[in-house]
């Protein structure tokens, strides 16, 4: 069994709207071989939780717009950390950075196959600010230099 064209249209659109609210990290997972309860699986993750929470509402607002299809399950709003969108074909995950490291999605489904996504989800793995690791898992953001000023003595 593989992704229904449905399924891939919600995966689409989804990712769609994740990269518009630069989402960083998108990838999906055709996981219809091994659970039967979903055809597949979106993860998209940001640098904090008023992106997480910006991230869903876009993609519930386009999903709602384009295909005129809810979710039937919301979780994780009040927390802004990870929130789920269940609608049912398609399950999407929008997870701070950190959650997504330490929870490893992607580690987890890695044998099931990648979906096609539109090329700004593609270019959403390459952002300067996906913090990621040689893997691709999300990581936390290493600390900033304090300025970019140089050396006291190059100042001048």
């Amino acid at each position: 069994m593989t992704v229904t064209d449905h399924s891939q249209q919600l995966i689409t659109v989804a990712a769609q709207a994740a990269a518009d609210k630069l989402a960083h990290n998108i990838i999906a997972f055709d996981v219809s071989e091994v659970l039967s309860i979903t055809d597949a699986f979106l993860i998209a993750s940001a640098n904090n939780d008023r992106q997480v929470r910006a991230i869903a509402e876009e993609i519930e607002d386009q999903l709602r717009e384009k295909l005129d299809v809810k979710p039937v399950r919301r979780e994780g709003e009040r927390e802004g950390r990870w929130i789920l969108l269940d609608y049912l074909d398609i399950v999407v995950h929008v997870q701070h950075s950190e959650e997504r490291s330490f929870y490893s999605l992607d580690r987890l489904w890695k044998d099931c196959p990648e979906l096609p996504l539109p090329e700004d989800a593609l270019a959403s793995r390459n952002r300067p600010d996906a913090h990621t690791d040689a893997a691709g898992n999300a990581v936390a953001p290493a600390v900033a230099p304090a300025d970019d000023f140089g050396k006291p003595e190059d100042r001048f």
